[in-house]
């Protein structure tokens, strides 16, 4: 049992290059950034387990004597690294879901109960436990998504940047911190539909789908090379501006692959009229998507392309790619106004007797 209130973090993620040519074999660049999910650990004597995921609205109890009551050797059979669709099903009676929970609940809540009924928590890890936590993740987006990459968990666990190929993840040594600004277009949209009509086109069209697939993994190798000679020397104008014609090309070929939308354009346009390179990141369709932030740009520069951005009724943070894995945290390594935030809303919480 915990003694201490325990917060832990890791950072979100964006797909710098590689989108959609990832499925098909190409590389991919992924990058943490510095906007991070709090998670934070309290113990309590109520004799129940509860979550608190406030972003989402959920928050739900058990008994964790009635856990321990039940019959959960279905979680012990087999490989965690099968599919686990009929262990899933078997949880939802744990779960009990009330009528009007929403699919995205149901999912958030499943993934919490099927790591918090599997895990040995730790509070303190070395390598191994780094590996044991990525594993965890890993089955954490195969309850949400189904047959992730793997990039998501990997990224958050480890931080820095990424190279995901064909399966293969390794590390780009010393990513450069470079300063970006995320945008949320609030176009919802379906990752799967989206994978599957790039698969479509590239049989209707694989003289023309396929060079645009080869071209979209040698930016993300020319990407890679840029960042590695940012990390290895002064970062100078010309490698911002080698990132910026890389920017613009991807987006032009995501367009070709029929992933664009019409507010990933109104985005574009708006921060190339400051002077600013921008492109989707991730499935595309809407969504989100990504705009380099030159060291040369001024705090009022920056704020009049945000509120832009926010005019056109998209969400807008401002932050850097590079930022550290999972970490633990306590009081004396936070500001006090951020842990007194988290102290009363964390992104997620669960508290525990046992």
């Amino acid at each position: 049992m915990l003694s201490d209130v325990l917060l832990v973090s890791a950072p979100g993620k964006v797909i710098l290059h590689g989108e959609h040519a990832v499925v098909h074999g190409k590389v991919a660049l992924a990058v943490a950034l510095n906007l991070r999910t709090f998670l934070q650990l309290q113990p309590h004597s109520s004799g129940k387990v509860s979550l608190n995921l406030p972003n989402i609205g959920i928050k739900r109890a058990w008994d964790v004597a009635r856990l321990q009551l039940l019959d959960m050797s279905f979680l012990e059979q087999g490989d965690p690294t099968v599919p686990i669709l009929e262990k899933l099903e078997k949880l939802k009676e744990v779960a009990d879901f009330p009528e009007d929970c929403t699919d995205h609940e149901r999912l958030a809540v499943l993934a919490f109960l099927y790591l918090y009924l599997c895990i040995c928590r730790k509070q303190r890890w070395t390598a191994e436990d780094l590996e044991l936590i990525n594993k965890w993740a890993f089955q954490g987006e195969k309850v949400i998504h189904g047959n992730p990459s793997g990039v998501d968990n990997a990224v958050s666990t480890w931080g820095g940047a990424l190279r995901y190929q064909q399966g293969k993840i390794s590390s780009l040594k010393r990513p450069p911190a470079l300063k970006i600004l995320l945008i949320n277009t609030k176009v919802p949209r379906s990752t799967k539909a989206l994978v599957l009509n790039v698969r479509n086109r590239l049989l209707k069209f694989p003289k023309i789908v396929a060079p645009l697939l080869t071209s979209i993994n040698a930016i993300s190798l020319e990407c890679e090379r840029v960042l590695e000679e940012m990390a290895t020397a002064v970062p100078a104008p010309e490698h911002y501006l080698a990132l910026e014609e890389l920017i613009d090309m991807n987006q032009h070929h995501l367009n070709a692959l029929g992933v664009g939308h019409t507010s990933l354009d109104q985005l574009c346009q708006v921060t190339m009229a400051h002077g600013l390179h921008s492109k989707l990141t991730g499935a595309g369709g809407g969504g989100c998507g990504i705009t380099l932030l030159r060291p040369d740009l001024t705090g009022p520069e920056v704020e009049a392309v945000k509120q832009a951005l926010t005019g056109c009724g998209f969400d807008c943070w401002e932050t850097s790619i590079g930022a550290p894995g999972v970490s633990v945290h306590t009081a004396a390594s936070l500001d006090a106004p951020v842990w007194q935030a988290l102290d009363g809303l964390c992104a997620g919480q669960w508290a525990s007797s046992s």
